[in-house]
């Protein structure tokens, strides 16, 4: 959600920028900009829509080697022009691009900008206004910048140029993700992501919460609140860059789909010993194992994952579980147990609902174990362990190959804290993990048969309805996200049982529903109630599990251990979502009104 970019060195800053945030595309935004500034002054070029539209508005004649950027995702303000970052000050001094929302935005418009008149719906306007008034009030830039950084309350990540001091960009951040990256000394750069600015540097310094930096073309100086020097060695960035490209694929989601066998295989080899055991660090195994409860956090396709995740953990080590919706639990804790143990499980490490409730419960000394995607993300940084989904560079809306991952690392701590408490699996994990793999193949390869079933069942349906029982009800909640976040389609995920107390009734004449069908225990059930909604009009799709198939079935997956099948009976329903977006013409990658990474509450 949003994104920032920033170069000040010796090249033209224009196309850097503009390449930046095509790279912060998947992040979700509805406007974007960039503001370039040289010995005329500052140049400011900003569109409602997409950064094509953008690059058609920026003038090729303009050259500035320092300049910040922007796409925005509305929180205050609709999309449009005036709304869209970069903003600036009256006078036109200072100009300022800004991901989070500032909470007390009103109550700063009227303790300090009475006089002032503002042009967008922003709070970040309110920002770039107030620093300002502290220079106009005689402070130094600094110290304006310290000042406003001090009163802000809320999340944000600044990025702040003045016309009158070309060689440097103020910088700053709090909740939201920002990195600073680090030239050759002739050049440096901001980004929100490390992939905007791979095109230029592999090494980065990470922001912590209410630090300041001031950046030049020759040096970084990262500043607590207090203005005391902090020193802060980089990393590197281990991303390859042509795994941010999509090659040969039409889209990113397609591309991501096809890419789960392998990070199976990966997350195989990663969790395995030099004996081919599966190991995780026996800190973490000791801390689920010394739990009486442990609580998951998460939202969206990570929820989802969740649900499995506790059915894993509970099978496998008879520890209980509960898993909430992070932006529920921040506002309604639970009564927590004796000694719990948390799990935060998030695609970008950034959520912010998510880190909502880390925060909390590091004030309350509980121990907390992120499962991420990302490395050095503010999630993982923050609580006490990380175990890494190795999926590589997710840059679809529609979350895929993180999905399979995060329900494989579920799996292998799972199987892992289990041994550590004398309960072995009655199979080898990694043995039937790497048959996953094999069907996750075979699945992929039958794109035809599920652009078919697409065709057939949603080319022009308004709503459609996924069902299963046990862990087939958690997977149709996922494919029915899935389905509505990229084609639009009215989709929900039900319990089979649960129809006949209400949901039939929205049962019509030619409704599409998706049946899974995986489980034996349970496999007359369902099928008891597909023939329930068949009876009322329903247009059934079933999906089912190599010996479990029966005559009507519309696709049959192949066979795969029964505690493993959410691992492929998901593929399906993500390329059956595929197509049915392809089919209506709707943007697979960027969604509307859908931001990869929600970093504000």
């Amino acid at each position: 959600m949003c994104g920032i970019v920033g170069y000040i060195g010796q090249q033209d800053s224009k196309e850097i920028l503009l390449r930046g945030l095509e790279k912060l595309e998947y992040r979700g935004y509805d406007s974007a900009g960039i503001a370039a500034i040289n010995e005329k002054g500052v140049h400011i070029f900003k569109e409602k829509g997409r950064i094509a539209v953008l690059r058609e508005s920026v003038d090729a004649s303009v050259v500035a080697t320092t300049g910040i950027g922007h796409t925005r995702w509305a929180t205050h303000g609709v999309p449009s022009r005036v709304n869209a970052h970069p903003h600036q000050s009256t006078s036109g001094r200072f100009t300022l691009v800004h991901n989070g929302v500032i909470e007390n935005y009103s109550i700063l418009k009227r303790e300090y900008l009475q006089n002032v008149t503002l042009l967008s719906d922003t709070d970040t306007e309110v920002v770039v206004q107030v620093i300002e008034t502290f220079v106009n009030k005689g402070l130094e830039v600094e110290e304006a910048f310290r000042q406003t950084l001090s009163i802000l309350k809320g999340s944000y990540a600044i990025g702040l140029i003045d016309e009158q001091n070309p060689d440097l960009i103020y910088v700053a951040k709090n909740k939201s993700p920002l990195l600073v990256g680090l030239g050759d000394g002739s050049f440096n750069v901001i980004a929100s992501d490390a992939m905007a600015m791979l095109q230029v540097t592999d090494q980065f310094v990470e922001l912590m919460d209410k630090e300041m930096v001031f950046v030049s073309r020759e040096s970084v100086t990262i500043k607590n609140l207090k203005g005391e020097v902090i020193e802060r060695a980089p990393y590197k960035a281990e991303l390859d860059a042509s795994d941010i490209e999509k090659g040969t694929y039409p889209h990113y989601m397609l591309k991501e789909i096809d890419e789960q066998p392998l990070v199976t295989r990966k997350i195989i080899q990663k969790y395995q010993d030099e004996n081919g055991s599966l190991t995780i660090d026996s800190n973490i195994i000791s801390a689920v194992n010394d739990a009486d409860r442990i609580y998951i956090v998460a939202a969206g396709t990570s929820y989802h994952a969740g649900l499995l995740g506790k059915q894993f953990i509970e099978s496998w080590t008879k520890i209980p579980v509960e898993v909430h919706v992070a932006s529920e639990f921040s506002y309604n804790m639970p009564i927590l147990s004796a000694n719990p143990l948390f799990i935060f499980i998030t695609q970008s490490g950034e959520t912010a609902d998510s880190r909502a409730v880390l925060v909390q419960v590091k004030e309350l000394g509980y121990k907390a174990l992120t499962i991420t995607n990302v490395q050095g993300s503010t999630l993982s940084r923050e609580a006490d362990y990380t175990l890494l989904l190795h999926a590589g560079p997710e840059i679809a809306v529609a979350s895929t190959k993180a999905y399979t991952a995060q329900l494989s690392v579920l799996a292998i701590l799972a199987a892992v804290a289990g041994q550590g408490k004398g309960l072995n699996l009655e199979f080898d994990l990694v043995k039937e993990l790497g048959i996953v793999a094999n069907a996750m193949e075979v699945l992929c390869d039958q794109k035809e048969e599920m652009e078919a079933i697409a065709r057939e069942y949603l080319s022009t349906t308004r709503n459609c309805f996924f069902i299963g029982r046990t862990v087939d009800y958690y997977v149709g909640l996922e494919g029915a996200l899935k389905l509505k976040e990229i084609s639009y389609i009215q989709a929900e995920g039900f319990a089979g049982g649960e129809l006949k107390h209400g949901t039939i009734a929205l049962i019509e004449n030619g409704t599409p529903i998706i049946a899974l069908a995986t489980q034996e225990h349970v496999n007359l059930s369902i099928r008891g109630n597909v023939k329930e909604v068949v009876a009322r009009g329903a247009n059934p799709c079933i999906i089912t599990m190599k010996g479990l198939e029966e005559e009507d079935d519309r696709f049959v997956l192949p066979p795969v251990h029964e505690a493993l099948s959410p691992l492929v009976s998901v593929i399906p329903l993500q390329l059956i979502s595929y197509y049915a977006a392809l089919h209506r013409g709707c943007d697979v990658d960027k969604p509307r009104n859908l931001a990869k990474s929600v970093t504000v509450e």
